[in-house]
Order: C-alpha cells, then structure tokens, then sequence
C-alpha cells in the first residue's frame, strides 16, 4: 500500500470514546496541535451502555476531572435527565452523584466541544501502526496509508480493538451497538512488547418504552442537588423519572432452565467479565440464595422512547431474552427494541506503565481508558484527561502530574493500575481510597484545580470563579467558627434534647452536637445567599474536623515513603533477603519510590524493610 503524509502534529489520539475526548481536549488547550483518529464520527462520546454518568465513587471522579479542566462534568450537566445523591443516609466520604443523561444529546454536544476546540482535528480513519524510531514515538500510520507524524500517541481504543459481541448462538465481529470494529492495531501493539489480554463486558435490552406498564413500577424521582461541573450554579428543575422493578423466581426459572443456550455458561464466552456489574446469569447462578434482583428502568433520552432496562445485562438468545423480559412486573407486554449482548475485546497489562500512563519501553506513547482493562465511562475520561495532560507537559519540557492516593481518586485508580494490574475488568470504589473522607465530592477543586491551572488546563474562567468559591467557603467556615449568641443557643439545644449549655458556644459546637447547617441558618439568620454546594462542603469540613485531621496526618506519613525514589535500573533479583515472589513482583513492576513498592502485591513489610536496609547500606 501505498503511504502518503497526513502532517505533522505534537500529538495523535486514537479513539473518541469518553478517554479519547478528554485527551484530546487536553492536549489541544494546553497548546499541542493534535489529531484525534477515530473509525466514525459518530460515535464520539458515545454511551454503549448506562446513559448516565456518575454514580458511587464515579461522580467523585467527575467532579475530579472537572476541577483539573476536564469536560466530561460540563457535557453531562448539558445532558441531565435526572440527577440524584446517592447514599444520602452514609456519611459524606461516600455521598456520589449520579446523573441519568440524554445519550445523543451528550455524544451531540461533546461532538460540538471537539469541533470547535483549537489545536484539534478530527479524521474518521483506524489506526494500523504506532510508529517508532529508537525507542520513541514517531507517528501513526493509518490503514488506508496515511501517516500521521507525531511525538505523541495516546492510545484510547475502548472495546474496538478485535471486538466480537455474543447474543446466545449468534456471534458477530462487531465493536459496540453495531459500530465497527478496530482489528488492525493489536498485532502492532504486542510487536511494540504489550501483553495483550481478553476482557468482556456486556449491556441489556432496550425496550420500546410504550410498551411497559409504569403503574406497576416503583417511580424514582431526580432530586434538587449540585450539579457536576463547578462552573454550573444549578441542576435542571423538571426531571424525568426513573423506575424501580425487581426479577421474580419465573426470571430465575427462564435463566436456570436454559443454561446451556448461556454463552457465559456453554464455553462460547471464555474472556475474563466484570466482577462488580454482572450479568443476570451471573448473578442468578451465584446468588442463588436471592428471590428476586433489583432493577431500574432509565430513559435513554428526550428524544426517543427507548429504556435501558439497568441491572438486566444479558447473552442468552433473542427468544429467551423476550421471555425473560416479560416475566418482570410491568414489563409483561414490553417489546424489545435493541436486544442485549456481551462483547469480549482487546487490551494489555497495565504493569507496563508510568504512573504518567506512558509506556515504559516507549518514550510518548500513553494509553487510557478500557485498553487498560478499566470499566466505566467515568474511569475512562479520567485516565484521558491524565494521559493526554501528562504527554503535553511532556511536550512542554515541563514535569509529569502525577496524582496521589491521598490527592484525588484518580490518583487511587491510576496508582492501582499501574500497581497492582487488573486481573478483571477494574470499576472505582469508595473503598479502594484510604482517604476517602479527604477525597469528597464537595472538595475536589480545592484539592486540584491550582493544579489544573499550574499544568495549564484550567482556564482563566474557572480558576476565577474556583478562587471565589474558595473564599466564600474560607469565610463560612470562619463564621461558623464565631460565637453563637448565648440564649438563643441554649433553646435550640434544649429543643434538640441537649442539655443546656453553661459556658459559650460557637456555631461548629452546635454543628458537631448534630444540629444541621439549615436550622443554624434559619434561627441566627447567617450564612445568607451562600451557594449550596459552599454551605454543605463547609458543614462537612466541621463536623468532621477530628476525623479530617488524622487522615492528613496520614497522607504526610505516606508522602515520606513516595519521596524516597528507587532507581530505574534496579535489579531486585539480586538483592538478599527479599523473598523470591517479592523479587519477581518488584522486578516486574519497577516501582518509582518506596511507597509504591509497599503496595505491590506480594511484597510484605518485611520485603519493604530489607529494601529500606538495601538502599542505605548503597547509599541509594
């Protein structure tokens, strides 16, 4: 085949899933000339499965990507259906936001934002080669022959790369929702040295929404909370519903009786599916002990009567997908408009990488996103905006972001990754963060956007307005901290069966004997006009003010262990005393500093002591 050049760009990004879009962004306003690659246009910022963004420990990391400038927060804000708090009645460490959006409204106007973004072009193509000359990135050469000449390619395929998708007997080389699949770059990625993999994951029907009987179902209504983004004041007031439903022992029945036309069951699906969002099969099987699952009917948009039938992810064949469907309550007449499949896909070991999520044998070549055996749209738009805003610094001749565990959530997921690897398709959790009570929602930009902004992505307008917000929250928490007026006090407190009060109070005493902000607000007349999210963010910061302290003295601690840094070229199988599973497990892993070596899986306290013993008698 012929080859003919494409021009010469800093940067190269394949795919335009939610990974793809915030590299691209990212690297486009930090001033690089990139080019994002993908097979169609449009499927740029497609949602193959959840309409929705957010949910536990996910909207944490949305509002983290917003505060560092990313886009996936304001896109979602653009789309909202419905918005809601999830874990309203847990503490604030695990209160998320989850937002049902409108899928081609969010694919529309993430389009838009891309479309009209400097720096950026977008060339409907697949990727065949990364090119590379000593040990660096070079280019991208496309199959039809075009190259791409680049210093650096962020590779964010999603589940394209050799996708086949399973619905019972029938299987189809196809990517997500009938779009094309990507079969060119996997050989080129493991000539490149990756370790390639099989994961799976799959989706549910869709049903024609005229079809179900809503009286029978649970109703599920958007609340009146903060949105995502930092830059937005408001969620939308009208709503749309969502449902509730549960499976019934008839759903169990259909699903146990026909096991052998399961292809997750009959050997057909051998690829490794997600732990923490199973398919009904799954969860029938191994929870057997359970009458019933519960389920939730989500529009899919404004524009359209399709649901998304979340909790019901299938492959059994077409005919038992339309009679499992129908033994649901309010589903019994319910036609199916896109039936459900699984879809097994490539992507590689995550051992192979920086912290940056550049690739240690090649200088400039990152990857994000579903290719490093991730799920969630949310995971995904993370590692985007962390790949593509660490190839621009690098650019720059600047130094890398690298996030900490006690820093942000993104930090947990990326050190987790290139840490510990991914054995199954990996899914963010509250309980994954040791800080989690650091690591709130509400907090975010305080915790991030000066770094944005350092690194050149947050721009000038929301530095501003995170400034402000800064303040204010600065100025609450210090008029909370002021005296209460001393009767006025003793009667709340009496009201709430507190004993009355014999010295002075301030407004935090009253805050921390369980008294909420809102009846503070109201019976002393303070705090007026201040922004939701500010008051609630504020109340939080005082009520856990012991508790908030003792994690920060944690994080200093392991900050200590992260400074002291290991050499590149260590080599761990010739150090005495380190146990032989902890000399494979460093070796493969090469960590950069002492405290990610303490995470390594298989390397115990007594492995860490001998290493620290190791590197003072070196000198090290």
């Amino acid at each position: 085949m012929n080859t003919f050049s494409e021009g010469t760009y800093d940067a190269v990004v394949i795919g335009a899933g939610h990974a793809g879009c915030e590299a691209a962004l990212a690297l486009a306003r930090t001033g690089m000339r990139t080019v994002m690659l993908t097979l169609n246009p449009d499927s740029i910022g497609f949602m193959p499965c959840n309409p929705s963004v957010g949910g536990t420990a996910k909207g944490h990391l949305v509002r983290e990507i917003d505060a560092l400038g990313g886009e996936m927060g304001l896109n979602a804000d653009r789309a909202t259906l419905q918005i809601r708090m999830l874990n309203r009645g847990k503490g604030a460490a695990v209160q998320s936001l989850r937002a049902q959006t409108d899928k081609n409204l969010y694919h529309r106007e993430m389009k838009k934002v891309l479309e009209h973004t400097k720096n950026l072009r977008i060339v409907q193509g697949e990727a065949a080669e990364i090119i590379t000359e000593k040990g660096k990135v070079t280019g991208v050469r496309t199959t039809y022959g075009g190259i791409f000449s680049c210093r650096a390619v962020i590779v964010a395929t999603g589940v394209y790369l050799n996708a086949r998708t399973i619905t019972g007997e029938v299987v189809k080389d196809s990517g997500p929702n009938g779009f094309e699949r990507a079969t060119a770059l996997t050989e080129n990625l493991i000539t490149l040295g990756y370790s390639v993999r099989r994961f799976k994951t799959g989706t549910p029907a869709r049903l024609d929404g005229r079809t179900v009987d809503y009286t029978l179902l649970t109703v599920q209504n958007g609340e009146e909370v903060y949105p995502f983004s930092f830059l937005n004041d408001a969620v939308p007031k009208e709503q749309t519903p969502c449902y509730l439903t549960y499976t019934n022992q008839k759903t169990h029945e259909v699903i146990l009786n026909n096991l052998d036309r399961a292809p997750l069951y009959n050997g057909e699906i051998s690829s490794t599916g997600p732990r923490y969002c199973p398919s009904i099969e799954t969860k029938v099987v191994r929870f057997s002990e359970k009458e019933r699952h519960q389920l939730f009917l989500e529009p899919e948009g404004a524009d359209t009567t399709e649901v998304y039938v979340q909790g019901l992810s299938t492959s059994l064949p077409h005919d038992l997908q339309k009679e499992m469907y129908r033994t649901v309550r309010g589903l019994e007449h319910c036609e199916i408009v896109r039936y459900a499949y699984a879809i097994e896909y490539d992507c590689i070991d995550t051992l192979d990488l920086f912290p940056t999520l550049e690739y240690k044998r090649i200088q400039g070549l990152y990857t994000a996103g579903q290719i490093n055996g991730t799920s969630g749209y949310e995971e995904a738009a993370a590692q985007g905006l962390m790949a593509g805003l660490n190839a621009s610094l690098k650019l720059r001749n600047l130094p890398p972001l690298i996030l900490g565990r006690g820093e942000a959530y993104i930090g947990v997921l990326i050190d987790d990754l290139v840490t510990k690897g991914a054995d199954e398709p990996y899914r963010m959790m509250t309980s994954r963060a040791e800080y989690r009570l650091f690591l709130r929602q509400d907090n975010a930009d305080l915790r991030l956007t000066q770094k944005g902004y350092d690194a050149g992505l947050v721009s000038e307008e929301r530095y501003q307005k995170f400034l402000k917000r800064k303040q204010l929250r600065d100025e609450a928490i210090a008029l909370l901290n002021s005296r209460a007026e001393q009767k006025a006090a003793n009667e709340l407190c009496i009201r709430h069966g507190f004993s009355a009060l014999t010295g002075g109070v301030t407004y935090a005493d009253l805050l921390r004997r369980g008294i909420p902000l809102s009846e503070l607000c109201a019976e002393f007349g303070i705090l007026e006009g201040l922004p939701r999210d500010v008051l609630d963010s504020a109340e939080t910061e005082i009520r856990y003010e012991g508790y908030l302290k003792n994690s920060e003295r944690e994080i200093e601690k392991a900050k200590k262990s992260e400074e002291k840094r290991l050499p590149p070229d260590l080599d761990y199988t010739k150090i005495e005393g380190l146990r032989l599973e902890a000399r494979e497990k460093l070796q493969r892993v090469r960590p950069l500093n002492l405290g990610q070596a303490e995470r390594v899986p298989g390397v115990n306290p007594a492995d860490v002591a001998v290493l620290t013993v190791y590197l003072s008698l070196k000198k090290i």
